[in-house]
């Protein structure tokens, strides 16, 4: 015992001086956070973060500024860059240095994405998830061979179409509360459910009813149709009585949410063709030239077609009193708008059909706004 007990000890204080070390190293770890710079005051970035809100980061000359692509990891491509290139709206990974002085932020990097860069990459990928993507709601999802089955369409317009993946698409899923394609995380295949709605990039066959796909964006989320009990511009919501439950729910309009508003005629002739009937030849008269429509439709229009070219409206041109059906983000008492369309009392009768179509509609008015 009086051999192993100094011993001991020994291995007790070589142990604790590892484990201050260790603390030590981890404390002194260089903190990173990514934001867009919103402000600049001589040497000083304010830069507001997506999760935690702002900095105001000293960015002193020894500090390496370098300007990549939006999409490059490689770093050794990046160009340096002096502080006066850096501007408001830019996208900026800043490092902090561990060895400033305390209750202070200091660079010791930043990595920057350019707007304007941003800018023009955000506008090649939609114009190519339009050119070569597809959207609809998920039919069903077969996790052993990578195939989802969706539904498209509405109405005599209504189609399947087969997504293939791979081990190499990419998959991703909307946060609960989100519709911002740069908030969507990876999930697998298996986190996909029937009637979720899903958007994929790829490779299509010549009908558009096969994708080899790239990308997949898929989100659960929920249609609501109800009367407007009151609106808040000042809040951009508004409090509606949901049919379904009979309860009211808080409809928060976000800058990315899309309204349209169905003139009287429209509405009436979409509800004819929920319900079975062709509409007549008003719906030739709606087409104009946008294109093709299915041969079994009788004359009519594409009704997704007809719902982009109904008027966009704001907030303000709703009144208290008026139906309004939206798809949101999931919740039971407060959710976040993604469309929604005012206008739709015939609608309402054919809910089911036209919740259909507002769900597909969604998923077709734009492709997904992809950020850095």
């Amino acid at each position: 015992m009086k051999i192993r007990i100094p011993f001991l000890i020994a291995r007790a204080a070589m142990g604790m001086a590892l484990l201050s070390a260790a603390t030590f190293a981890i404390a002194q770890a260089p903190v990173r956070f990514v934001g867009t710079i919103t402000a600049i005051s001589g040497n000083t970035l304010t830069v507001k973060t997506d999760a935690d809100g702002a900095h105001q980061v000293n960015v002193p000359s020894t500090a390496v500024l370098k300007r990549i692509a939006p999409g490059q990891k490689d770093l050794t491509t990046a160009e340096t860059i002096p502080f006066s290139d850096l501007a408001i709206g830019d996208r900026a990974l800043v490092k902090l240095d561990p060895d400033a002085p305390a209750g202070t932020e200091e660079a010791l990097q930043i990595i920057a994405v350019k707007q304007a860069d941003l800018a023009q990459k955000q506008q090649s990928d939609r114009e190519d998830w339009q050119q070569r993507g597809v959207g609809g709601l998920v039919k069903s999802v077969d996790a052993s061979t990578g195939v989802i089955l969706l539904t498209s369409g509405a109405g005599a317009t209504a189609r399947t179409i087969t997504v293939n993946t791979t081990e190499a698409t990419m998959l991703k899923r909307y946060a609960p509360d989100s519709v911002r394609f740069d908030a969507a995380l990876p999930a697998p295949i298996t986190a996909i459910l029937a009637g979720d709605q899903l958007r994929a990039r790829g490779t299509k066959n010549a009908d558009g009813t096969q994708i080899a796909a790239e990308e997949v964006i898929s989100g659960s989320f929920r249609n609501v149709s109800g009367t407007i009990l009151s609106l808040d511009a000042a809040s951009s919501t508004l409090v509606v009585k949901d049919l379904s439950t009979k309860k009211p729910l808080t409809i928060r309009i976000t800058p990315d949410a899309q309204m349209r508003r169905l003139p009287e005629v429209m509405a009436r002739m979409l509800a004819a063709r929920l319900k079975g009937g062709t509409g007549g030849g008003a719906a030739s008269t709606q087409r104009g030239g946008s294109g093709p429509s299915n041969g079994s439709s009788g004359g009519g229009g594409d009704p997704q077609q007809m719902l982009n070219r109904a008027p966009a409206i704001q907030l303000a041109d709703l009144k208290k009193g008026e139906a309004v059906m939206l798809v949101s983000t999931q919740g039971t008492t407060e959710v976040n708008a993604i469309t929604l369309l005012a206008g739709v009392e015939p609608l309402l009768e054919a809910p089911a059909a036209s919740q259909n179509l507002l769900s597909n509609w969604s998923m077709n008015t734009a492709a997904p706004d992809v950020a850095q």
